[in-house]
């Protein structure tokens, strides 16, 4: 019994520290994310073996529900501009720009049915998080075997010509004006959802991969800078990162 006060001081503290320390705020709310992240990839694995048996694309509509809850923890809002364009009835390619580990909340916010992830091989060994992901259809790649990485960009470039499939850009905006990793920064604040016009790649071969990059990057860039409040803090003199998301 006597460890009961001790414990209730230890708390007390801690609490006191979060308030009073910004980095200790910042710290406290990204270890809260992980275990989140840790924690709902448990319990979403459950349910998606439990509904759909193993591995199937369909896992992926209840592990976007899971991940957009957090959202409301976190204050965070997503405000999404055109999405009707990634509810055309047609198969795209879907590349978005990558900031943060937030980055998993605003991709489902936009995720179509049926999308079907890339994601680097690192992944598949955090635990539950991984055997979510892999539940949920998610390619992974190798990136320390390139020839493994060209293979499976190669059959997504086949599919592209031979199935017509544009490529639709989504950019989300900077998240410097409330999630600062230097500044030790984390609070509430708004995400802006650009989904872009399709880019067509009907009748493009490989001589016109850098010239489509190219476009792609220019047109993700310029609305980057448009779209948000301090794109300076965020390397917005190099362009966003652009990552595959479907």
């Amino acid at each position: 019994m006597e460890l009961w006060p001790c414990a209730a001081a230890a708390l007390l503290g801690l609490l006191l520290l979060v308030r009073l320390s910004r980095a200790a705020e910042f710290y406290a709310k990204v270890g809260l994310y992980c275990a989140l992240c840790f924690a709902m990839s448990a319990a979403a694995s459950l349910v998606c073996l439990l509904r759909h048996g193993g591995r199937t694309v369909e896992n992926m509509s209840i592990i976007s529900r899971c991940v957009r809850s957090f959202k409301y923890l976190y204050g965070l809002r997503f405000e999404v501009r055109e999405q009707h364009r990634l509810r055309e009835a047609r198969p795209c390619v879907i590349v978005s720009n990558h900031q943060s580990i937030l980055d998993m909340m605003g991709l489902m916010e936009v995720l179509p049915e049926r999308c079907v992830q890339i994601a680097k091989r690192e992944l598949l060994f955090l635990g539950p998080v991984g055997l979510i992901m892999y539940l949920g259809g998610v390619f992974f790649i190798n990136r320390q075997r390139s020839s493994t990485a060209r293979t499976v960009m190669a059959e997504l470039g086949e599919r592209m010509v031979r199935e017509n499939v544009p490529i639709v850009p989504v950019v989300y905006s900077s998240f410097s004006s409330f999630y600062d990793t230097k500044k030790k920064l984390f609070i509430s604040g708004t995400v802006t959802v650009q989904v872009l016009e399709a880019i067509p790649t009907l009748g493009l071969t490989d001589a016109d991969v850098p010239a489509l990059v190219d476009t792609c990057h220019r047109a993700m860039r310029t609305t980057f800078l448009h779209i948000s409040k301090n794109p300076q803090e965020n390397g917005a003199t190099e362009g966003p990162g652009v990552q595959p998301a479907q």
